[in-house]
């Protein structure tokens, strides 16, 4: 289905709401140049187990914008990160009374933290995965070169620099060059997919560091909930999560710095990024994500 969000935009909606008396909604927010549809497995786990599921696929990506990947005009960060209220507003309403957890993933997990300070009171607890606390020179000197290549290439053109530098860079960790996962055939269905594995604007990547430069601010900070609910997962050989490092900072953030007291963090040996599309171990990382959604409390209608 199709929702029209804030601007006019168009989003598709993928849903899984076959389930006779759920317990919760879960929102999937997917990550960069990939596509809701891909998480159809762990959608229907969860729906086994009393929760819906719903997630769209973003600007620039998936049946949202099919014809034109990796880009779409305005900012493709911040109109995101509205579409995802919107689309969490959206669902509220049409279920009330549910209990409502966020799930983002890698880029998606960046729009999480931002939902966190900005939207958290929308609901009841969150789950970021494949991420990590990002704010280093990294960010800024993408910024920079996002900028250089909207000015001198365009910003709807594929910042292919910029990807050589970050997966490029991911790909040099591993022996195999497979940053994705340990998991051939995902890494193989992901190549092979039409959706999957484009190169994003300049556009995209000079919002998405825009984005990036405006957490862990003072202002981000106090819009944080300390009481809210959150689980941090990743696996340990992932690189984006500079295989745990980053993850562990962002959990010290969020718990030493925002003083928030329900963070959780869970990182899976011998695993890389995309630790929910690994076989091995599955058992283990889809029950964690469903052991913590069991435990979110819904929260009384007092207390929004």
């Amino acid at each position: 289905m199709e929702l029209k969000s804030f601007d006019g935009a168009e989003l598709y909606l993928h849903e899984w709401v076959d389930v006779a008396s759920p317990k919760g909604i879960v929102q999937i927010v997917h990550g960069m140049a990939e596509h809701a549809r891909r998480y159809d497995a762990f959608a229907q786990f969860l729906n086994a187990h009393g929760y819906l599921v719903v997630a769209d696929d973003h600007r620039g990506h998936g049946r949202t914008d099919e014809e034109n990947l990796g880009y779409h005009a305005g900012d493709m960060f911040a109109d995101t990160l509205r579409d995802e209220a919107e689309i969490t507003g959206f669902y509220k309403n049409r279920y009330p009374g549910l209990k409502f957890i966020l799930f983002g993933f890698s880029y998606g997990s960046f729009l999480a933290q931002a939902y966190l300070s900005k939207y958290g009171d929308l609901i009841d607890g969150a789950v970021i995965g494949g991420s990590c606390y990002k704010k280093d020179f990294e960010v800024y000197l993408g910024s920079v070169v996002a900028a250089l290549g909207c000015a001198f290439v365009g910003e709807d053109r594929p910042a292919k620099f910029i990807r050589k530098l970050s997966f490029g860079a991911y790909e040099k960790k591993f022996d195999d060059r497979e940053w994705l996962s340990v998991d051939a055939e995902n890494n193989a269905a992901y190549k092979a997919d039409p959706l999957c594995d484009f190169t994003c604007s300049n556009r995209f990547y000079s919002d998405f560091f825009r984005g990036l430069r405006s957490l862990y601010t003072k202002e981000y900070l106090q819009g944080l909930r300390r009481d809210l609910p959150i689980l941090l997962i990743s696996g340990e050989d992932d690189a984006v999560g500079n295989m745990g490092a980053g993850v562990k900072k962002l959990f010290r953030y969020y718990t030493e710095k925002a003083g928030m007291v329900r963070v959780q963090l869970v990182l899976f040996p011998s695993s890389r990024h995309e630790f929910l599309n690994e076989k091995a171990g599955r058992e283990e990382k889809w029950g964690t994500v469903l052991g913590f959604l069991d435990g979110v409390p819904a929260r009384q209608a007092s207390e929004f």
